[in-house]
């Protein structure tokens, strides 16, 4: 049975060189050239090391570089073009409102009221570190304002990043050309990422949350079927339940609209084969986990002090990556809480329902099976 699921688990691949880098829009509205992308995952990974080679405590591998800005947003897209555009209007109008301008003209986090702060520590030689390997010591003023969009293009074969980073050039131009729109978003907010080839949409959104700079983290669907400003009800939940560490998941719940007009309408294949799904969690999920009544929402926010505990242990790039990201949570002790966010039905999905739920069985199973014998292991 191990021999079975050490050949049939997957194993994500890692990011290729182009992958690191990412392409905004400038002040002047030129398109900028590949920037390398932040990356606390990288300092994490150096860290764990000198851990395990009792060089610090283990428990501070598991710090995390501060925030510069409040909100990161993670868009996975793959072929988008025709959904994106209306996403990212609602999204923007939200984000600036609420959080306002905490970029300079190159599209830098400019600085915010957070003030990082760090304590060197030991190599194996003894001596300090490079500027970049810390440990952190937790600032008192967290960040508060500024926010940033990744794009991850999935591989994608259509317009998907021309159309990111049009909607980018647009926006920012908005107060000096004649085009009318209704939110100005300052340079550099909008980052778009391109993968070299399809990893599903768990690998974009894996890839997008290694690199992102918010105290808070939300990744959310490209079709725009969540409503965006819910937003603000996710960060309420997450701050509710935070643990002392700043730990904490929201979770983007749609099961008060099971009964509602848009689900009823669905198929009776499509809601069979939903409450099926719903009853082989419950089966097959730690308890935590099994008690989230919808774990498949494209809408879930994460605190900052909780992805080194989630993120460098991801496995699964397909639609069943939900559940390995709260099984996760709920393993290390991290508080989640489901909260209810308004949705609607967006044509244009790529679920083929029969296959996709099939593989999702068999994802869920196979999953499930290699985090239960040790195929998947923490360290």
């Amino acid at each position: 049975f191990y021999l079975f699921l050490f050949v049939a688990a997957p194993i994500p691949r890692p990011p290729r060189k182009s992958e690191k880098t990412y392409k905004t829009i400038l002040s002047d509205g030129s398109t900028s050239g590949s920037k390398p992308l932040p990356s606390w995952l990288d300092n994490h990974a150096a860290l764990k090391e000198m851990a395990r080679k009792k060089q610090m405590p283990a428990d501070e591998a598991y710090q995390i570089s501060d925030p510069e800005i409040f909100m990161s947003v993670v868009v996975p897209a793959y072929n988008e073009e025709d959904r994106l555009g209306v996403m990212l209007e609602e999204a923007v109008d939200f984000l600036e409102q609420e959080y306002g301008d905490a970029h300079d003209e190159d599209g830098a986090a400019r600085s915010t009221s957070t003030t990082a702060t760090y304590k060197k520590v030991q190599t194996a030689n003894g001596n300090g570190t490079s500027g970049t390997l810390h440990a952190r010591v937790p600032s008192s003023s967290p960040a508060s304002k500024g926010w940033e969009i990744l794009i991850i293009s999935d591989g994608s074969s259509d317009k998907t990043v021309e159309t990111a980073l049009n909607f980018a050039r647009d926006h920012q131009l908005s107060r000096t050309t004649k085009l009318v729109h209704p939110t100005y978003i300052p340079s550099g907010s909008i980052r778009v990422v391109s993968l070299e080839e399809n990893r599903g949409k768990g690998g974009a959104v894996t890839h997008g949350m290694r690199h992102v700079r918010g105290k808070y983290v939300v990744f959310a669907d490209a079709d725009g079927a969540s409503k965006f400003s819910d937003l603000s009800k996710l960060i309420q939940g997450c701050q509710k339940v935070e643990d002392k560490a700043g730990r904490g998941v929201a979770i983007g719940s749609r099961a008060h609209l099971v009964g509602s007009e848009a689900v009823v309408k669905r198929s009776l294949l499509r809601n069979t084969l939903m409450h099926s799904f719903h009853l082989l969690l419950r089966l097959l999920t730690p308890p935590a986990t099994s008690r989230i009544r919808d774990t498949q929402c494209g809408f879930k926010l994460f605190s900052r002090a909780s992805l080194p505990y989630i993120i460098p242990f991801m496995h699964s790039e397909s639609w069943i990556f939900d559940v390995e990201m709260l099984m996760l949570a709920e393993s290390a002790g991290i508080p989640m809480a489901e909260v209810s966010v308004g949705w609607k039905e967006v044509k244009g999905s790529k679920l083929n329902v029969v296959w996709d739920s099939l593989g999702m069985a068999w994802g869920l199973a196979v999953l499930r099976g290699a985090w239960g014998v040790g195929v998947y292991r923490r360290d």
